[in-house]
């Protein structure tokens, strides 16, 4: 009897010795990186006007693969103003055979440029179809050779993918730059917005309203070495445009800047839901406050990462939940009407007749778009469609306090903007039937959403 309560309570220590072992004993984490320049050539089309000359700044199409979790994931973020339905589809298609993976779990972003390209290649078919003129901004062949370019790029970057150790989690407050776009009146409704530059003095002294004001970073680590660094900043990006000179603005300029401070460091970044929230309060227009804008973000970033709390990474630390979502189509959205009205409306703006018409007749033939989340450790990582309002993004923050929640919005940009359910009562550009694709009661659907992908 007492050898059987010997064995027993070696049985128990070894499967304490075994069960630490087993915490510890997650597979390994290796990172590649890929990055190309996604920069039209003059002449080509972008969002509002062809390109007329190049810069000293490039666009940039860059990005992670995340291996040894089980399949891989994909996050890549664009410096073009949108990318949309089944142009959407055909970016994280290519990027997951590159990868061998799933297209559930690839997430496309851009960082929502003006003066950049967009790509719908569900609108390039219908302008085909209707042989409807002034459409050229939806031409796919530039945009078809930078998906194949990162493709490419994405497959030679996995033989060379580093193995790393850590992840980081930081974040700091980012002065002066972001403002509400919205300026109510007393009776609610809203009576002024405030653009990325705002002439008017009484506007830019107005509040800066409902913002989140942080800058959040994930951070991949190689023992003391960042391999690369994830940002996340909630703010239209930018400072001035419509000059037809391609321009990653001033986040990509701020992302050079740490680029720069980092150099063998991959800088990714991403913008937040900022559909209401640009940088109008602190920016007139003029030229100087681009770089001025770009610095107060490159500073807040630099400070975010001097606080890094990192901590040892492996498997056993990543998860990847992702949600097929219908959202629902705006009550407005008629197919006869909208199509009757494209042969007959010249083209413009960027949310036109053409991108509502495909948006529609892909949610007619049952197409749901994916939203994600990423699990790193504490961080969580969510990835979003549309020109998404600041108060999903801070409603997210407030469901897991205990998690370091960041957003990507920007994904699928077929929706256009996404109000929640109380703005499209209220008025103002961002919930005109010109600019939103989406019914007032996406906001109950998104919550949802939100509420399932955060949940343990």
């Amino acid at each position: 009897m007492k050898n059987l309560w010997l064995l027993f309570f070696g049985a128990v220590l070894a499967c304490k010795g075994f069960a630490t072992q087993c915490m510890q004993a997650g597979e390994p984490i290796q990172l590649a990186i890929f990055d190309v320049d996604a920069t039209p050539p003059i002449g080509s089309a972008m969002a509002y006007q062809p390109v007329r000359r190049l810069d000293e700044m490039t666009l940039r199409c860059r990005g992670v693969v995340i291996l040894g979790a089980q399949q891989p994931i994909v996050l890549c973020a664009v410096d073009w103003i949108g990318i949309a339905n089944e142009g959407h589809d055909a970016f994280r298609e290519a990027l997951a055979r590159a990868a061998g993976t799933s297209p559930k779990r690839v997430a496309v972003h851009t960082l929502h440029q003006h003066d950049a390209p967009g790509c719908d290649f569900t609108a390039e078919k219908i302008i085909e179809e209707l042989k409807v003129p002034g459409y050229s901004r939806f031409d796919g062949k530039f945009q078809r050779e930078v998906i194949e370019r990162a493709s490419e790029a994405l497959k030679d970057a996995i033989p060379n993918a580093v193995s790393v150790t850590h992840y980081g989690v930081a974040q700091a407050v980012v002065k002066e730059v972001a403002s509400q776009r919205r300026i109510a009146g007393p009776d609610g409704k809203i009576r002024a917005t405030r653009t990325s530059s705002t002439k008017d003095p009484a506007l830019r002294a107005e509040p800066e309203g409902l913002i989140d004001p942080v800058v959040s970073l994930l951070s991949f680590w190689k023992d003391e070495q960042p391999v690369a660094v994830l940002s996340y900043y909630a703010c239209h990006p930018q400072s001035y445009y419509l000059r037809g000179i391609p321009s990653p603005d001033f986040p990509g300029i701020a992302r050079f800047i740490r680029g720069q401070d980092l150099n063998n460091t991959l800088h990714l970044h991403f913008n937040g839901a900022g559909g209401n929230v640009t940088a109008g309060k602190y920016n007139d227009g003029a030229e100087a406050n681009r770089m001025i804008l770009a610095t107060r973000l490159a500073d807040a970033m630099r400070e975010a990462h001097a606080n890094t709390e990192k901590s040892p990474l492996s498997s056993d630390d990543i998860t990847w939940k992702s949600l097929p979502v219908a959202l629902p189509i705006a009550r407005h959205l008629i197919e006869q009407d909208l199509v009757a009205k494209l042969k007959e409306t010249p083209a413009k703006g960027y949310v036109s007749l053409a991108d509502q018409l495909a948006f529609l007749r892909r949610v007619q033939a049952g197409h749901k778009i994916d939203i994600s989340c990423l699990g790193v450790g504490k961080a969580r990582c969510l990835h979003l469609p549309g020109e998404l309002f600041v108060e999903y993004q801070l409603a997210a923050k407030g469901m897991r306090p205990d998690l370091k929640v960041m957003m990507a919005a920007y994904g699928d940009y077929g929706p256009g903007y996404i109000g929640t359910e109380r703005a499209y009562s209220e008025g103002g550009y961002e919930t005109q039937q010109s600019s939103s694709c989406v019914d007032p009661s996406v906001e109950t659907v998104l919550i949802d959403v939100l509420s399932q992908l955060l949940g343990d």
